[in-house]
C-alpha cells in the first residue's frame, strides 16, 4: 500500500470516502473507514431489475477475492421505476435466499435526485468519474487508498474481462 502520510493533501479524492458513515441493512452504523486498505466495489442494487441476476456474479467474485482484501458494498435504491420497493428486511431476505449474498448490504438510500445520499453525491460530483447514476447496478471501483479508480455502467457484469482486470490491478496495488 502506498504511503501518503508525507503529502500535505491526499491524492485527488483519496481518503474522503472514509469520512462517510452508513447504516447497514440491519440499521447499524458502519463507518466506511473500517474498509481502509481494502479494494471496494460500490454498487447501487435493486431486487426487481433486469440487472438483478448480477447478484450471482457479484457474490461469486466476492467469495473468490474477499481473502485478498476485496469488498463489495451493496446500496439498495428505489430510484428507477420502483425496482426496489421493499423495506430493508425484505431486501435482505431476498438477497440471502435468492442469491446467497454475503457481501455487506446497506440500508436503502437514494442515489439521485434531491434526496441523494451524501456518499452518492460525492461519488457522482467529486471524483474523476462524475455523472448521474443512470440505472441500477452502476459500479464504482475504489483502490486501497480510498480513491475511485473506475466506474462501470449498470450493464457491465463483474465477470467481464475489463472489470476483472481493473479489480485485479487494484488488488495488486
Amino acid at each position: 500500500m502506498a504511503d501518503y502520510s508525507h503529502f500535505q493533501d491526499p491524492p485527488a479524492d483519496g481518503g474522503k470516502l472514509y469520512s462517510f458513515s452508513m447504516k447497514d441493512i440491519d440499521g447499524k452504523d458502519v463507518p466506511l473507514s473500517q474498509y481502509k486498505g481494502k479494494v471496494l466495489l460500490i454498487v447501487n442494487v435493486a431486487s426487481k431489475c433486469g440487472h438483478t441476476p448480477q447478484y450471482k456474479g457479484l457474490e461469486e467474485t466476492y467469495a473468490k477475492l474477499h481473502d485478498q482484501g476485496f469488498e463489495i458494498l451493496g446500496f439498495p435504491a428505489n430510484d428507477f421505476l420502483h425496482q426496489e420497493s421493499g423495506d430493508n428486511a425484505q431486501i435482505k431476505q431476498f438477497c440471502e435466499l435468492t442469491y446467497g449474498v454475503k457481501f455487506p448490504m446497506f440500508a436503502k438510500i437514494h442515489v439521485k435526485g434531491d434526496d441523494m445520499d451524501p456518499l452518492y453525491k460525492y461519488l457522482t460530483t467529486e471524483t474523476d468519474f462524475k455523472g448521474a447514476i443512470g440505472w441500477n447496478f452502476a459500479k464504482f471501483l475504489v483502490n486501497r487508498q480510498g480513491r475511485v479508480v473506475a466506474r462501470f455502467d449498470p450493464g457491465t457484469k463483474i465477470e467481464e474481462p475489463a472489470m476483472m482486470q481493473a479489480i485485479e490491478t487494484a488488488l495488486k496495488d
